[in-house]
C-alpha cells in the first residue's frame, strides 16, 4: 500500500538579506519550503552593488574576509572568484604614506614595516605575540573569553597610546565603523584571527554577487520582491498591500530597526547603529597601483580609509580608469563635503585629484549594529518572541559572517521545531 508524503513545511522569511538567504538556503536543502518576503528590489539588504556608468559601486565600503569558517563553508567561493587585499596597510603620517605590512606573509617588507613611525619597534612585536597567540585560539575560546572595550583590552596587552592612536584607531575605524575602540574585544580578536588567517578579499564583479549567489540556490518563487511585510503573527504575514502569507512558521531575518518595529515585543528600543559617508570618485589612473587600503593616521580630517577598488579587482571600473573609494565615519554635513574632501585627498595625492570625477555618495545611516562588550556566553545567534524566530547580525555579530551564522542557526532551530 502506497503512503502519500506529507507537503514540504512551508517557512515564511521577512528579508532578503544574507541571514535571511542563508536561513532560506538551509532550509530548502532540507526538504522545507521557505518564502522570503523583501521589502526593496534586490537581494543582499545592506551587501548591494550598483552600476553607475560602468563602474560597481558597494554600498559603503565592505569588504569578505575569505577565512571565515561559516561563510567559507556555504558560498561557492571559486565561483565568486575573490580578489584579495594585500596583507597590511599604507598609513597618512607626516605628510607621507607610510607602509606597515604583515611581515610575516610579506617579509620583503619586514624593514621598512619596522622603520615606519608607526608605533614602536616593541609595539610591532606585541602585534607578532597577538598573531602568534590568536593564531593558536580555536573560536569557541576567543567566544568563551572576558569581554571589555577594544581600547582597554589593547591598552592591557600593552600597546603603546601612539600606536593605538596611529594604527587601531584607523585601521578598525573601517571595520567597527567607530574610533573610540568601544567594540566588543571578542569581536576585536575574531577580526584579528581572521585577516592573520587569510586575506580581506572582494568578489570580482561586486559584494552582491554574495547574497546573488545564494539567491540563485533557491527556486524563483522562493523570494518575492517589493512585497514589504507590516505585521508578523505566528505563521502568518501580512502584506503592505493586505496580501496575507500562511506558513508553518515564521522568521523575521531584518535589520535591527525594522524587527523592533515588526517585534515590539523583542525589547529593543531604538537600536544603536553607526553611521557611515562613503564617496566614490572615478579616476583615469590608480594613485596607488596596488591593492592595499590607505589609512588616515594623522588625527584630523575627514577621511579614515581610502582605496582603489579597481587595483583589488580590475572589473568594478570601465578599462582605463580607476574606480576610488573612500569612508567618512559618520554623517557629516552634505553642504561642501565633496570640497572638503578633495582638499584633504590632495594632501595626500597631490594635484591629480583635481581631475577626479565624483560619482556618488552614500549617507548610510544604518549601517553596522552597536556591539558593546557583553558578559556571559555568547548569544546563540537568533532568538525567539511570541513563537516567531528573530535572526541577523544584530542578535550575532555585526559582520557578514556573523549574519550568515545566525541565518545558519536559525534555520536549525526551524528544522528541529518542524522536525524536518
Amino acid at each position: 500500500m502506497n503512503r502519500l508524503s506529507s507537503p514540504p513545511k512551508r517557512v515564511l522569511i521577512v528579508g532578503a538579506g544574507l541571514s535571511g538567504l542563508a536561513c532560506a538556503v538551509r532550509l530548502q536543502e532540507a526538504g522545507a519550503q521557505p518564502l522570503i518576503a523583501e521589502a526593496s528590489d534586490g537581494v543582499g539588504g545592506r551587501v548591494r552593488t550598483d552600476l553607475v556608468d560602468g563602474f560597481r559601486l558597494d554600498r559603503g565600503f565592505q569588504v569578505f574576509l575569505d577565512a571565515y569558517p561559516e561563510a567559507g563553508r556555504l558560498l561557492d567561493r571559486p565561483q565568486l572568484d575573490l580578489r584579495p587585499f594585500k596583507p597590511g596597510a599604507l598609513v597618512f603620517r607626516e605628510g607621507r604614506l607610510q607602509r606597515v605590512m604583515d611581515v610575516f606573509r610579506e617579509p620583503r617588507h619586514l624593514l621598512a614595516s619596522a622603520m615606519a613611525p608607526i608605533g614602536s619597534l616593541a609595539d610591532k612585536l606585541r602585534v607578532a605575540a597577538l598573531k602568534w597567540r590568536l593564531g593558536r585560539s580555536t573560536l569557541e575560546e576567543i567566544a568563551a573569553r572576558p569581554d571589555l572595550p577594544t581600547v582597554d583590552y589593547l591598552q592591557r596587552a600593552g600597546f603603546s597610546g601612539a600606536m593605538i592612536d596611529v594604527f587601531f584607531r584607523a585601521f578598525y575605524g573601517g571595520i567597527f565603523l567607530e574610533r573610540d575602540l568601544r567594540t566588543s574585544s571578542r569581536m576585536f580578536e575574531f577580526t584579528f584571527k581572521m585577516f592573520s588567517e587569510g586575506s580581506a578579499t572582494l568578489p570580482a564583479l561586486g559584494m552582491q554577487e554574495i547574497p546573488r549567489q545564494l539567491a540563485n540556490r533557491l527556486p524563483p518563487d522562493a523570494i518575492r520582491l517589493g512585497a514589504p511585510v507590516t505585521q508578523v503573527q505566528p505563521g502568518k504575514l501580512v502584506l503592505a498591500d493586505g496580501e496575507s502569507l500562511a506558513g508553518d512558521t515564521v522568521v523575521v531575518a531584518t535589520d535591527a530597526t525594522t524587527t523592533a518595529r515588526l517585534l515590539p515585543g523583542l525589547g529593543t528600543r531604538d537600536p544603536a547603529w553607526r553611521a557611515v559617508t562613503g564617496v566614490y570618485f572615478a579616476a583615469p589612473k590608480s594613485p596607488l597601483n596596488e591593492a592595499i587600503i590607505a589609512l588616515n593616521g594623522s588625527g584630523s580630517g575627514l577621511l579614515n580609509n581610502v582605496c582603489v577598488l579597481s587595483d583589488v579587482a580590475p572589473a568594478y571600473a570601465p578599462p582605463g580608469q580607476a574606480l576610488i573609494s573612500l569612508s567618512v565615519l559618520g554623517l557629516p554635513a552634505p553642504e561642501g563635503l565633496e570640497e572638503r574632501v578633495r582638499a584633504e585627498l590632495e594632501s595626500w595625492f597631490g594635484a591629480q585629484v583635481r581631475s577626479w570625477r565624483h560619482l556618488r555618495t552614500d549617507r548610510i545611516e544604518r549601517a553596522l549594529p552597536e556591539q558593546p562588550p557583553v558578559s556571559g556566553p555568547p548569544a546563540p545567534g537568533f532568538r525567539e518572541v511570541g513563537g516567531i524566530l528573530v535572526c541577523g547580525d544584530h542578535v550575532s555579530t555585526p559582520s557578514i559572517e556573523g549574519a550568515i551564522v545566525s541565518g545558519l542557526r536559525t534555520a536549525e532551530a526551524v528544522l528541529a521545531r518542524l522536525r524536518i
